[in-house]
């Protein structure tokens, strides 16, 4: 095959006019040695090979067959070319490759101005990562900037990709975005959506996903949603939900980066359905009346206006109580009844200082509602350089209690303020006995207060975790008793002490122990209260919750300030720790924290010890661990609590858990032993499976049943999972068919509807 160099030429510039030699370069005398030839104002000579016929006439060269062209950091082959030195213009035709820089281009045809570096390319196809595109007419403007016509882009790297974006015109600006008018989404051959503009950035995501779903609560039901950026900081999600049993819903959701440095984020979730079943209800809770028009509007910012000045925004109305229930499930399981707030917030060191502003969006709802409240919270520090070390927190703030709409009790407010200052003195005695005594005094003020002799109080009736309280109603309501001031004294003392005993003979691969190390520390925490006014005569606002953990003794970690009595309470216990080297690091084997409330006088335990109190941890190897928590009424009466969870993963692929909560004779809480079992296994690179189940012994129900099959699709995950609830009356049955886009880049997806168990919220 004869070998031929076609042309060496030279290229001037001046105020730009470009000017080519008026002769012609003549040809090497060896053919077979290319010419080398520069000019005085450009380094970037045009070498021209080919195998087949060349010519060169007029300043214009051609070439034939097996033509390679290379000119800087562009390569260019092809069938057939053509340069012309008066434009500066290769056109080349027949199986174009051109490489330039990290991009491939691929066609029938193109033409490359060696002296603007642009590229115009027709019926081309070319790669922009994350993209794949093939188009029209490909114009390369600049490094930076390519303009394409009537193209397909697609993130699935394979001959005949199953989904692509196809736009009248896009404009790609290299590392940094990508602007589409006129786009449309399609799978395969289907087109699904369509946007007039549309911006990537090629930072951030796009993806599409489309689940198939049964509820029997739902019917048959088509869950949709479509991610795309709008701009380089702003996000957009659009859903179309379908339920045959329910009807269309529409949502929109996005994602705001804001602020100089983009570091403030906002968020805005909408969702609107005009139910065709409102009442459908799979629970045993009756509901009453429920409007066909069901949304919810969300809104969360938080913007920072200086690296410590920040405001923060979290509100939420909904249509009626029960559209996170029907529609939101897990979401409702964390947050049934969702605050709406608005902060502004001053940080520092020493000190916090928040005004905020906290009121009733849904009346479904009870909410205390603060008009507004400005809080002082002043974090431990030494005092002046002392050993004495200073906190406190003081508000002030008009205080409401507004019920439910639907609730038989009556609204109730005031104006509180209120302030707490605590001195502390942390020493070390002996070497080894660390003991932090306190004292403190609280102030507070209420422009109102409850007149006890003429309200109606309801008893706890000998429960003694239960303090009388009040529930005032139309038929008793609260008799103002006036303004009242109420301080309250404080003291008590933290101490403890730490021994340790360390074997190193102690060796053992099978439960990962590389030496021994044991540490006890017994722990105490004496709390005295004083109070000069009977709780019974303040409005409850921030207000004591009864739980099955016990209270904090001591302020300001108790937070229920309107509940505030006398109190004199002593916690005891002991940690033991037990610790080994591990991957040159000391870690916990086992720890087991036992601890015990001896009440002298505890307005909210009224028996002479609480539980005993029991937290265990065990890992003896990375992928084993047990985890029990536990109180017993070991010596007086109460109510026994267990709850444990095994986790165990013995081979890469495959995790096991078992779990059981066992809750006995609680005041507040029904009975319960739930065994709840669950597994994940990878069967191969392609497929997994996962099972979750829980089953009520006191009920002899199995609650819930979860079962999941994932199936890597190479451009798509698919997974299909199935869900059972039984709650002894009513039963629910689910299935939900997933497809995610996982070339693109990754974007969560809340689905409403979770048969694995995983929340909402999936990253696929």
């Amino acid at each position: 095959m004869r070998k031929l160099l076609v042309l060496t030429f030279l290229m001037w510039s001046a105020a730009g006019v470009v000017v080519f030699a008026q002769e012609p370069t003549p040809f090497p005398s060896n053919p077979e040695e290319p010419a080398t030839s520069t000019s005085s104002l450009s380094s970037l000579p045009i070498e021209i090979n080919a195998s087949g016929k060349t010519n060169y006439e007029n300043g214009v060269a051609t070439a034939q067959d097996d033509v390679a062209i290379h000119v800087g950091d562009t390569d260019i082959y092809a069938d057939r070319a053509r340069y012309d030195s008066h434009t500066h213009e290769v056109e080349v035709d027949g199986n174009v490759r051109i490489y330039r820089g990290i991009h491939l281009y691929i066609g029938n045809h193109g033409v490359y101005n060696v002296e603007t570096k642009q590229i115009q390319a027709a019926n081309m196809r070319g790669s922009y990562p994350p993209y794949f595109v093939s188009a029209d007419k490909i114009s390369v403007v600049s490094d930076s900037e390519t303009i394409v016509e009537n193209g397909t882009f697609t993130t699935d790297d394979s001959e005949n990709p199953s989904f692509h974006l196809r736009a009248k015109k896009v404009r790609i600006y290299e590392n940094d975005r990508v602007v589409f008018q006129n786009v449309a989404f399609y799978i395969g051959k289907v087109p699904v959506f369509w946007w007039p503009y549309l911006y990537q950035s090629l930072d951030d995501a796009f993806s599409f996903s489309i689940s198939p779903a049964y509820l029997s609560s739902w019917g048959p039901s088509l869950l949709t949603q479509v991610t795309f950026p709008i701009t380089k900081e702003i996000h957009g999600r659009v859903r179309f939900d379908y339920r045959a049993r329910r009807g269309e819903a529409l949502g929109f959701e996005t994602e705001i980066k804001h602020g100089t440095n983009k570091d403030n984020l906002a968020s805005l979730r909408t969702y609107y359905l005009q139910d065709q079943n409102p009442l459908l209800n799979r629970t045993n809770l009756p509901r009453g009346t429920i409007g066909t028009a069901r949304y919810r509007l969300t809104l969360q910012d938080r913007t920072y206006f200086t690296d410590d000045l920040y405001a923060t925004v979290n509100i939420t109305k909904l249509s009626d109580a029960f559209l996170l229930q029907d529609f939101y499930q897990n979401e409702f399981r964390y947050d049934p009844k969702p605050d709406n707030i608005i902060a502004l917030t001053k940080s520092n060191p020493f000190y916090t200082i928040t005004a905020l502003g906290r009121f009733q969006a849904n009346a479904f709802f009870d909410t205390t509602e603060r008009f507004p409240e400005v809080a002082l919270d002043i974090k431990r520090h030494a005092l002046f350089g002392s050993p004495i070390f200073y906190e406190g927190e003081t508000s002030i703030g008009d205080l409401y209690r507004n019920f439910a709409s639907a609730s038989p009790y009556t609204d109730y407010g005031s104006f509180r303020a209120d302030t707490f200052h605590q001195l502390l003195y942390p020493n070390t005695y002996f070497g080894w006995l660390s003991l932090v005594p306190r004292v403190g005094f609280r102030a507070t003020y209420y422009d109102q207060s409850r007149d006890v002799s003429k309200t109606v109080l309801t008893p706890s009736n000998g429960n003694p975790y239960l303090p009388d309280f009040i529930a005032p109603n139309l038929r008793y309501p609260v008799v103002d008793g006036g303004d009242v001031l109420r301080t309250v004294f404080n003291a008590g003392m933290e101490g403890s002490f730490k021994v340790s005993r360390v074997w190193e003979n102690v060796q053992s691969r099978a439960l990962g122990l590389d030496g021994l190390r044991h540490i006890i520390q017994p722990f105490f925490n004496f709390s005295y209260v004083a109070d000069n006014t009977d709780p019974t005569a303040i409005l409850q606002f921030d207000r004591f919750q009864p739980s099955t953990k016990l209270a904090p003794v001591d302020f300001p970690q108790f937070t229920s300030i309107d509940s505030i009595d006398n109190w004199t309470v002593a916690r005891v216990g002991v940690r033991n720790t037990l610790q080994t080297r591990r991957d040159d690091l000391t870690v916990s084997w086992m720890d087991l924290e036992t601890y015990v409330d001896v009440n002298i006088d505890n307005p909210f335990d009224k028996t002479d010890y609480s539980n005993l109190f029991n937290t265990f941890h065990f890992q003896p190897v990375p992928w084993a661990q047990l985890a029990v928590t536990s109180q017993f009424p070991a010596f007086d009466k109460g109510f026994t609590e267990v709850n444990t969870r095994v986790i165990f993963q013995p081979v890469s692929n495959f995790q096991f858990s078992v779990g059981h909560r066992y809750l006995n004779n609680n005041p507040f809480f029904l009975d319960s032993s739930l065994y709840t079992v669950g597994a994940y296994y990878r069967i191969s690179d392609n497929w997994g499976v996962s099972a979750l189940e829980q089953y009520e012994a006191e009920t002899g129900l199995v609650e819930s049943q979860r079962y999941s099959v994932y199936r890597d699709l190479s451009s798509w995950v698919a997974s299909v999972g199935a869900i059972i609830r039984n709650n002894g009356s009513v039963k629910e049955y689910g299935v939900l068919l997933t497809f995610t886009l996982k070339a693109f880049p990754k974007f969560s997806f809340d689905f409403n509807f979770d048969p694995s168990g995983t929340g909402d919220t999936t990253n696929q």
